[in-house]
């Protein structure tokens, strides 16, 4: 179907705001009021620039206060109108919208506002215009989306039909089942937008934390069918008032903003979309540093054997068990890392850029991650080189589609030549268990839509945390059975996620172990301050000594209703650090619990 933006969910200039539009690759936009107002441009300019770049001009926004008044202000808002469908006319706009009343001086009178509507449906109709009425959720007497609509069927007027809004609708809980029974054609206009679901008033809610479909807690796409078995055949339309996209880049919000509607229409059973491909587990993890001393040092402490070096690169493979790190000693800055802030840049040293996710079938896997606008990354190969799909999350991060010894598929180690080595007997490391991701403050709930929609994991609930400096937020992404498994987090403001480094944790069978083998080989662990111990013993009851060899080794614990989770930090190498966990029972969190005390020794470490 048709997309549309509103020029009020993006940032920038309104010319900036409609080149962003049309580069995500949307067909339409909405014209906010205000965003023409304050533009240098005058409206037949802005027509102008908008067929330049392929977009029409689905519905001018909003019209307010106009219906159930006395005359005399019916009067005023008759001249008003007047002047705004010529500007409309001039801009080539041939529908607005018209919200329900909240002024003081409307009148708790159905008739008087569907007489008053179908008299300014009729002087709209006199420009070419339709008008799309829409309940606002805290409108002052119509405030849902049913009794928006009786009173348009009462006014009974060709230009008369009405605007649906999902975010009207469902923070009301209004059961969305009766949009079938409005005629489709009556339906002139279908804003879309998802929310969380805080306890807040509805309008601060509505003005500041609304996020595009499948970002929040809204069924969206259920109200999107609901309104297509209508009859409904306009845009689909996003109208999203957030405070972190009026701040963040217009060209990196509207391609969230166009990936939100794609997989929205392919929920709704509207898009076709190639099949996700879900990843099997992780591959490897590569570190960029320009040093690679102390990368080296810390992987040789925690057991790791440098096994293979790639035959035309700068990057070594680093093993245990299953647990693969890749060393890069390249720029520590790729071009998309640097426009997006992802993955660090050479100022900030050690960093996690890359991660090879294993696929069952990395070729699909490459074209569902193109249709969903994710950039697809060129790479510098010999031709002797594996064949390699990668494409860039949205903090820049490099995610490699890749198959490790899978006959039929290419296999990335084959680029790798072996390197004399000695495997550890008993390997302490497992796999790799989690990486911990810290995403660009303005782009969090981008991530998790991506990683869900492009990648096909399971979005756990999200996690606030309290950090010595504010607050962290922390929302998983996982596969079902756990095999991948990447938290994204972001601080509270857009000095704090900048500064906190990204991690990798390895699993392990016997964390104590694992622990003493890495401190006895000069690893240093990341030191817990005594009063957590105390409180653990004041919780928990633990075997004898058990407790004293935690606080000996710093190991954190915790529970959920699955089972028990041990683990442990070691010191931060640039912008990287490691943990080692051991899950026991099917423990299933990430010992939220225990993050503020581990945020307040790393800031205390240094």
């Amino acid at each position: 179907m048709r997309t549309s933006i509103a020029t009020v969910s993006l940032s920038g200039s309104l010319t900036e705001k409609l080149t962003a539009a049309a580069r995500a690759g949307f067909d339409g936009v909405e014209i906010f009021e205000n965003d023409l107002l304050a533009s240098p441009l005058g409206p037949e300019e802005v027509r102008a620039r908008c067929a330049d770049l392929g977009l029409g001009i689905d519905l001018y926004q909003p019209m307010r206060d106009m219906e159930a008044v006395p005359a005399d202000e019916f009067a005023r808002n008759l001249r008003r109108a007047r002047a705004k469908f010529a500007l409309m006319n001039r801009l080539g706009a041939d529908t607005v919208l018209v919200c329900s009343s909240v002024s003081p001086l409307a009148e708790d009178d159905d008739d008087l506002a569907a007489e008053q509507l179908g008299r300014l449906a009729g002087l709209a109709q006199d420009f070419g215009i339709r008008v799309a009425y829409e309940a606002l959720a805290w409108g002052r007497h119509v405030s849902t989306y049913d009794h928006a609509w009786r009173i348009v069927e009462t006014a009974d007027h060709p230009a008369l039909g009405t605007c649906l809004d999902s975010f009207h609708i469902l923070s009301r809980g209004s059961d969305p089942k009766g949009i079938e029974d409005i005629p489709g054609e009556k339906i002139f206009f279908l804003q879309l937008a998802d929310a969380p679901l805080p306890a807040m008033d509805v309008l601060q809610w509505s003005r500041h934390h609304r996020r595009f479909p499948g970002q929040g807690g809204f069924d969206v796409a259920g109200l999107l069918r609901h309104v297509l078995r209508a009859g409904y055949d306009g845009p689909l339309s996003l109208e999203v008032f957030n405070d972190v996209f009026r701040q963040a880049e217009a060209g990196p919000t509207a391609v969230d903003a166009r990936r939100s509607l794609l997989l929205l229409q392919e929920e709704a059973g509207l898009g076709a979309l190639p099949e996700p491909v879900v990843p099997t587990g992780v591959a490897f993890a590569e570190l960029v540093t320009p040093d690679a001393e102390p990368v080296s040092a810390l992987l040789g402490s925690l057991g790791f054997a440098r096994t293979a070096r790639h035959r035309g690169k700068p990057v070594e493979l680093w093993e245990q068990g299953q647990a693969r790190v890749l060393v890069n000693t390249g720029p520590a800055a790729r071009p998309h890392a640097r426009l997006r802030s992802g993955g660090g840049t050479s100022a900030d040293g050690t960093c996690l850029a890359a991660v090879g996710l294993e696929s069952p079938d990395p070729a699909g896997a490459a074209r569902r991650a193109e249709a969903l606008l994710a950039p697809v990354l060129p790479r510098r190969r010999a031709p002797e080189d594996a064949p390699l799909d990668a494409v860039a999350a949205p903090d820049g991060t490099e995610l490699f589609l890749c198959a490790t010894g899978r006959p039929g598929l290419p296999d990335w180690r084959a680029d790798f030549e072996d390197l004399p080595h000695t495997p550890a007997a008993a390997p302490d490391t497992v796999r790799i268990d989690h990486l911990s991701l810290t995403q660009p403050w303005h782009h969090f709930d981008e991530a998790v839509l991506f990683h869900r929609g492009v990648l096909g994991l399971e979005a756990q609930e999200s996690v606030d945390v309290a950090d010595p400096y504010g607050l962290l937020r922390s929302r998983a992404v996982t596969t079902a059975d756990g095999g991948v498994r990447i938290p994204l987090t972001v601080g509270a403001a857009p000095a704090d996620d900048t500064a906190r480094a990204r991690h990798i944790a390895l699993a392990t069978d016997d964390v104590v172990a694992a622990a003493r083998r890495f401190t006895e080989a000069g690893g240093r662990l990341l030191p817990i301050p005594a009063n957590y111990y105390d409180d653990l013993a004041a919780r928990y009851e633990f075997a004898d000594g058990e407790l004293e060899t935690y606080r000996a080794l710093g190991i954190l614990y915790d529970r959920d209703a699955h089972g028990v989770f041990r683990h442990c930090y070691t010191r931060t190498v640039g912008r990287v650090f490691f943990e080692l966990v051991q899950r026991d029972g099917g423990y299933r969190g990430y010992g939220a619990v225990n993050a503020p005390v581990r945020l307040a020794a790393q800031h205390t470490a240094g």
